[in-house]
């Protein structure tokens, strides 16, 4: 009897830590989720404070052509005057939590003009976040575009 209650706890400690550990990873996919809309939108009006603290030291990222980027490479492009952002947007949107790393893939759209001339991408995207005490940020993305 004493030997069923002892399994009894048991199972129901472990299944409350497996609801509590689902209930931090949705938690820390919402939070991140909000940090991609932050980022998108500060790209799109260029907000290089907000980009600053979204971005790690070390972040780099991977763009359509192949072309890498640091942080500061990232924000002096993301700063050019001359591209204008008219359309930024993310969707399809997933988000795993492992541990202190997220990933997140997607699918981005961005429309707009640089030096006077009109662009557009239709790009798939993988972003690496990783939380250091109790910050997120992203130390790695990559964009490419889908083969038709």
């Amino acid at each position: 009897m004493r030997l069923n209650l002892i399994l009894i706890l048991a199972c129901c400690t472990v299944l409350c830590g497996a609801g509590f550990t689902a209930a931090q990873e949705k938690s820390a996919a919402s939070v991140i989720l909000r940090y991609e809309a932050k980022w998108t939108e500060a790209y799109k009006l260029r907000n290089i404070n907000i980009l600053s603290s979204l971005l790690a030291e070390d972040f780099v990222i991977t763009i359509e052509d192949g072309n890498t980027f640091s942080k500061a490479g990232y924000i002096t492009h993301s700063a050019d005057s001359s591209v204008h952002v008219e359309v930024a947007e993310l969707s399809d949107l997933k988000v795993r939590i492992h541990g202190n790393v997220a990933v997140v893939t997607g699918a981005y759209h961005e429309r707009g003009e640089s030096n006077g001339k009109p662009y557009e991408y239709h790009d798939r995207l993988t972003d690496v976040w990783m939380k250091s005490g109790a910050t997120w940020q992203v130390i790695s993305s990559h964009y490419s575009v889908p083969v038709k």
